[in-house]
């Protein structure tokens, strides 16, 4: 079982799985570790380090030992790689694959630390509106400076 097997397939259109950084070759369904490298900018190392601490668990493997992901491990990691983006600890998001994996009676769990990360991704966004605020007043004085400077 991966990671994504217990996981409800939401309704189209998926916000996540739509907004491909690299597209996927057509019809396919197995990619090696330097594939995913390739699709995600992720390193393979990162990759052995997620499978290693339980946030990618299950990647199917040839009878040579050679790891195989599916498209499902891709929407996977995509979702990871946005969780990361906003900030979510690594503990956290080898908590909430755990509950995933646990099944459907996680799910209050999994809204419940989904939506205290929302309000974290908020305050962030927040914090970096005042900030964008600040610096676009400090770019409009030297833009004004600038421009009496020339203009003399």
């Amino acid at each position: 079982m991966t990671v994504m097997e217990s996981a409800p397939v939401p309704a189209k259109p998926r916000v996540c799985a739509e907004d491909h950084r690299y597209p996927r070759p057509t019809g396919q369904d197995r990619y090696t570790i330097s594939e995913v490298a390739a699709h995600t900018g992720l390193t393979a190392h990162t990759l052995r380090w997620y499978e290693r601490i339980g946030l990618m668990p299950h990647v199917d493997r040839t009878h040579t030992g050679q790891r195989r992901f599916t498209n499902r491990d891709l929407d996977w990691l995509e979702l990871v790689g946005k969780l990361r983006l906003t900030g979510m600890p690594v503990a956290d998001m080898v908590r909430y694959a755990e509950m995933v994996r646990a099944g459907q009676q996680t799910f209050g769990e999994r809204e419940e630390l989904l939506t205290e990360h929302r309000e974290n991704v908020r305050a962030r966004i927040a914090e970096l509106q005042s900030t964008l605020e600040v610096i676009d007043y400090k770019i409009g004085i030297y833009s004004d400076a600038r421009r009496r400077a020339e203009g003399a």
